[in-house]
């Protein structure tokens, strides 16, 4: 015996137990996520649901099959299924012109009821509860052992490593063919790829970690594993890579998470992870910078504030250009550009950037304000002439049309539109555009 595994066997029984535990749900639960990340993308999320149910059965025709759990009939019998289910619903879609959400609903719960009735016509000929089949076994999972160097490792625990490292295999193996047809199944088509074979290919490989999981962890979790950390993960990133690794780091944290909350609140430990899967993908669609409820109010306050900021500018610039006193009483601001929160936070901003300056009550550009006020009215009237002369707007129409440009027009753009035009020195409405501005 090593001495890690005497150091292993020292700790107390209850410890070991959690720990084999977790391991068991962490790995079978990375392997669902990493092929989940592309269901996620090919927005195939309920094709996983419906092979995780439609390869029961295949697990009862193995069983009966053979008589015995011998995993390797009964993966073949999964993976069959999990292909069928995919072929169907496509047929169903393409020749019976039924919607592709439908068509999944009607194949898999044809297909898991079917399961359900062999389970139960065949009760006495097969070991296989229905319970067990939705809910699990992780927790027992330390009951059924295998000993190496010393270790009692669960038997469940080398299955999942397992189907982990074939799941690895296979994304490494066909890590650009699966990348391609996941965001452009027809370029793929078009550079000789079979998008359909890939597609089935993966299918597959769902299908078995489907029914490599289902004795250990059930469906349940399968389910949730297979969706919830890439559908998380893809919030947070836009990048396959990032997006794999950030759905691994979920499904670890759910296995760890679930399993204490399960022994906190005496659950199901099993139900417990995919609630910990849940509960993350709600925060990460709270909080996720960019797409996230909280990111994109962050966001539009933003860019409300940077909009209304430049507003107050180039209508204290437009005032001097007009031969009128430059500088302008707050409340008149507050009247003509909005009033509220808002004002105050865009105007405290200016006053905090040094582009604007405020003497008893009255508002005034101050040298770098109007800079900045000079590269938005160029911005704003090079996009009137663009209008008028390419577009051929009338002049009296373009200066709504140009107002939201003004705040979004890129500077290099700005800067092509300038030479495309030969440099206009006024707009369509005779008025002076200010060389000082982004591009001058």
């Amino acid at each position: 015996m090593s001495a890690f595994a005497a150091w292993w066997n020292s700790l107390p029984i209850g410890l070991t137990d959690a720990l084999w535990t977790i391991a068991v749900g962490a790995t079978a639960s990375v392997g669902c996520a990493l092929l989940g990340c592309y269901l996620v993308l090919r927005r195939l999320s309920l094709l996983g649901d419906a092979i995780s149910h439609a390869i029961l059965p295949g697990l009862v025709l193995g069983l009966l099959w053979t008589g015995t759990r011998n995993p390797l009939p009964m993966l073949l019998g999964a993976m069959a299924m999990g292909m069928a289910t995919a072929f169907l619903t496509e047929l169903f879609e393409r020749m019976g012109r039924v919607p592709a959400d439908s068509s999944m609903g009607v194949v898999f719960t044809s297909l898991f009821a079917a399961g359900v009735i062999l389970i139960n016509l065949f009760a006495s000929q097969i070991d296989m509860d229905p319970g067990c089949v939705l809910y699990g076994l992780i927790e027992f999972v330390v009951f059924d052992t295998v000993e190496l160097g010393g270790l009692p490792v669960p038997r469940a625990l080398l299955t999942m490593s397992g189907m982990l490292a074939l799941v690895l295999v296979f994304i490494a193996l066909l890590w650009k063919e699966l990348k391609l047809c996941s965001f452009d199944p027809a370029l793929a088509s078009a550079m000789g790829l079979s998008a359909g074979l890939v597609h089935y290919l993966l299918m597959a490989m769902v299908a078995t970690a489907t029914v490599a999981s289902f004795e250990a962890v059930g469906s349940i979790l399968v389910i949730a594993m297979l969706i919830v950390p890439g559908a998380t993960a893809h919030l947070l990133t836009d990048r396959l890579g990032w997006m794999m690794a950030l759905a691994a780091a979920v499904a670890l944290i759910s296995a760890v998470a679930g399993y204490l909350g399960a022994h906190v609140w005496n659950t199901s430990v099993a139900g417990m992870m995919a609630v910990a899967a849940g509960v993350q993908f709600a925060l990460a669609a709270l909080l996720a910078p960019r797409y996230g409820v909280l990111g994109r109010m962050l966001h539009n306050l933003s860019v409300g504030l940077r909009i209304a900021r430049e507003d107050m500018l180039t209508l204290l610039w437009r005032r001097g250009e007009r031969g009128r006193e430059p500088a302008l009483a707050g409340g008149a601001i507050r009247e003509l550009t909005g009033d509220g929160i808002v004002f105050r936070l865009a105007l405290g901003g200016l006053r905090r950037r040094g582009l604007v300056r405020v003497d008893d009550g009255q508002v005034a550009l101050t040298a770098n304000g109007a800079r900045a006020a000079e590269e938005i009215i160029h911005a704003h009237r090079l996009w009137e002439v663009y209008m008028a002369d390419e577009l051929e707007r009338r002049p009296e129409a373009v200066h709504e049309a140009a107002h939201p440009m003004e705040h979004f027009l890129p500077p290099e753009l700005a800067r092509q539109i300038d030479e495309h035009l030969n440099h206009p020195r006024t707009d369509p409405h005779g008025s002076r555009i200010p060389r000082q501005g982004r591009i001058g």
